[in-house]
């Protein structure tokens, strides 16, 4: 992910998202199911990633990530039965490291590895907190809605559903506010501005649907 350009709007924005998705990647260094931060030693030719306009970008404006294998949930053939539980087990991991992804509504963020473990990509909206407060309570709160938004539209589509949700009611004041403002004008900047895709793949309500298979349980120590 290379962060700059020669637009000064567009790389001053785009080494924004790059600094919080580093931070928060380096926050989840050794968790299971999240890219880690490479290293120029892993990688020596790493500077010379072109930015989007072909321009080579200065070392510190790049962002190298460990690749993730698997396929976004709105392409899965096949979802472990337990999916979803897997996913919400990570998403708690998440947040004892004081890490909030917030931007889980998009299925492009959640892919399932060749074994059917659960992984999340794309920190760049990630917000790290020191304390457990309020702005904290509500970012992960929010975060576990959108697994159980998931959960319910895969769970109703296959027949399986019945699973407390994690949480009731209506989106938070803050989510509202992102949703209605912030969200749009992130789309503007990523596909406006930055010409990329805003990232909302998402499967259809009439299918096709994944089909199940065994459950693959908790992850082992």
């Amino acid at each position: 992910m290379a962060g700059g350009g020669r637009n000064p709007l567009v790389g001053s924005l785009a080494r924004l998202l790059l600094r919080r998705e580093r931070r928060a990647l380096r926050h989840l260094e050794g968790l299971p199911g999240v890219a880690r931060v490479a290293t120029s030693a892993e990688y020596p030719d790493y500077g010379r990633a072109p930015s989007i306009d072909r321009s080579i970008p200065r070392s510190k404006e790049v962002l190298l990530r460990t690749f993730l294998e698997g396929v976004p949930l709105y392409a899965a053939l096949e979802l472990p039965r337990d999916f979803f539980e897997r996913l919400e087990d990570l998403v708690n991991e998440l947040h004892r490291r004081g890490v909030c992804h917030n931007d889980l509504h998009k299925e492009p963020n959640v892919l399932i590895a060749p074994q059917g473990r659960p992984l999340l990509v794309d920190f760049q909206l990630a917000s790290v907190h020191r304390s457990r407060g309020r702005v904290f309570r509500v970012r992960a709160a929010e975060d576990l809605r959108h697994v159980q938004k998931h959960k319910l539209f895969y769970e109703r589509a296959l027949g399986t559903a019945g699973t407390p949700p994690l949480s009731k009611g209506r989106p938070s004041a803050g989510a509202a506010l992102w949703m209605g403002i912030g969200k749009p004008l992130y789309n503007v900047f990523t596909k406006g501005v930055l010409g990329l895709s805003p990232g909302e793949e998402r499967r259809p309500p009439e299918g096709p649907w994944p089909r199940w298979s065994d459950p693959i349980g908790p992850p082992r120590d």
